[in-house]
């Protein structure tokens, strides 16, 4: 699953526009909608997006004995 995949359905499951949280992250949808196409969201804008739909993003290295290397992870209620 690529990263606009997981985007989009994160969107189905917060009943949220695609436009709206390009919006919510200071994006234009246009510009948004490139990212996705070209599948070029960063890690930080993954984040943007955890923090505005109110859910966790995590990226790690996960090892054989189930030890994680994060990379970020963030966190956050209103």
């Amino acid at each position: 699953m690529t990263a606009s995949d997981m985007i989009r359905e994160l969107c189905e499951k917060k009943n949220i526009s695609l436009a709206e949280l390009a919006r919510r992250i200071g994006q234009s949808p246009q510009n948004f909608n490139k990212k996705l196409k070209r599948g070029t969201v960063s890690f930080e804008e993954m984040m943007e997006i955890a923090k505005a739909l109110n859910v966790k993003f995590e990226q790690a290295f996960v090892l054989e004995n189930g030890e994680k290397i994060k990379v970020g992870s963030q966190k956050n209620s209103f």
